[in-house]
């Protein structure tokens, strides 16, 4: 039975009990650059006309934001600012330790090179956003010590976690070589050299696309890789290309009420039975706003999807074409969904068989910054979860420091 033929009532009937906010949440229910992905129906290109730089999930003004709250010691920032400093992130002894060759399978087993890919990409944000909060030259220099470091050596990306491992690093690739390029003036020689590595390495690998049957936290985490990396390197077909990948992988992630009686399933997939979605979406075979397509697999994988969903739109947004108004409604039940329960919510019969495993991680500060303090939306369990576990430090894979570059930041 094809999925448009199908007529289930329990998601009808959830659909006319299901909370009007999340606060209430929910009742049952290779060198050459990419060519620009088919555009979507009714969507327009997205790139803009001139990329905004520094502008990769922060930018100037949430900087200088950021900067005066911890010259101030106004909290949270001055805590989160004092974490993020205190780590081996923000180290100026850190040596990288790049390979030519990053072989990671699943789980990251072999593990040649996965962890110090990740890490040493984190470890260059936080050096840039150390620069920029402190103007210490020390650490844009370690910034760019780190991405030499890696621009010289590596290769390629292989085993069956490529595609995962080359979005995680290269979501935060961008993030570093954003601000230092674009704020400090002492110089980066290399840093020609650090764009063709995106470009050549990484973007052919996100941009791709992530088998269409995995979960769906890889397309999105890889797509956020590839929407940075565009940015740096004013590459509007590829970030088209992104933008159009996005739009549809976030309504088969995360279910809403108006979708009918299943969720969306994967564009471009063989997945479009009623049992097909079932077994995708974990075996779980009711369905309530803001339910994920990983939530019955556990939080932990939820929140990356959810973060790397938020991270794009963020992006985007800076970039002068904000894609939160199309994805704002699925986030915000999203983040009220999983955030109710982390708070200590009894888990119903109904979903993921009466359990669920938490560890929805340190994943909510830019959603709840973007649609509780900008647009206003009530997000009471968001609030909570997010407030209760500042400051929101790394998950040492591509969130990191959320808590000091977006808690309550206007801009």
């Amino acid at each position: 039975m094809r999925l448009r033929a199908l007529v289930l009532t329990v998601a009808a009937a959830a659909a006319l009990i299901a909370a009007p906010t999340a606060a209430a949440g929910p009742a049952p229910t290779p060198a050459a650059a990419p060519a620009p992905a088919p555009v979507l129906q009714g969507q327009a290109a997205a790139a803009p006309a001139a990329f905004t730089h520094p502008g990769v999930l922060v930018g100037t003004a949430q900087l200088d934001f950021v900067r005066a709250k911890v010259q101030a010691g106004a909290q949270p920032w001055k805590g989160a600012y004092d974490q993020m400093m205190a780590s081996p992130y923000a180290s100026l002894t850190r040596t990288p330790k790049p390979r030519a060759i990053v072989e990671c399978g699943s789980s990251s087993n072999p593990n040649y090179g996965c962890t110090d890919e990740r890490q040493d990409a984190v470890a260059a944000y936080t050096q840039a956003l150390a620069w920029y909060l402190t103007r210490d030259a020390r650490h844009a220099k370690k910034a760019i010590e780190i991405m030499d470091a890696w621009s010289a050596v590596i290769q390629d990306h292989t085993n069956s976690n490529a595609p995962l491992q080359t979005g995680w690093a290269g979501s935060s690739w961008p993030r570093a070589a954003e601000i230092v390029k674009y704020t400090y003036t002492g110089g980066w020689p290399n840093a020609g050299r650090f764009a063709t590595m995106l470009r050549n390495v990484y973007l052919p690998e996100v941009s791709g696309g992530a088998a269409l049957t995995k979960n769906g936290n890889w397309e999105l985490i890889m797509t956020e890789a590839a929407i940075g990396i565009a940015v740096h390197l004013e590459d509007r077909a590829a970030y088209d290309k992104a933008v159009a990948t996005y739009l549809g992988r976030v309504p088969a992630y995360v279910y809403l009420a108006t979708d009918g009686a299943l969720p969306k399933p994967p564009p471009n997939s063989s997945i479009d039975t009623r049992d097909e979605i079932v077994r995708y979406w974990q075996g779980q075979s009711t369905f309530a706003d803001g339910i994920s397509q990983e939530t019955c697999r556990d939080f932990g994988h939820t929140g990356w999807g959810l973060a790397a969903a938020v991270h794009t739109a963020e992006t985007s947004r800076l970039q002068g074409q904000d894609l939160y108004p199309r994805v704002a409604e699925r986030l915000r039940h999203a983040l009220g969904f999983h955030t109710r329960y982390e708070n200590g919510t009894a888990v119903p019969s109904w979903l993921c068989g009466g359990a669920v495993k938490l560890g929805l991680g340190p994943v909510t500060e830019v959603g709840y910054n973007a649609l509780h303090h900008r647009l206003g939306i009530g997000m009471t369990n968001t609030g909570v979860y997010t407030e209760g576990r500042r400051p929101a430090g790394t998950d040492n894979y591509f969130v990191s420091w959320e808590t000091l570059t977006h808690a309550e930041n206007p801009n």
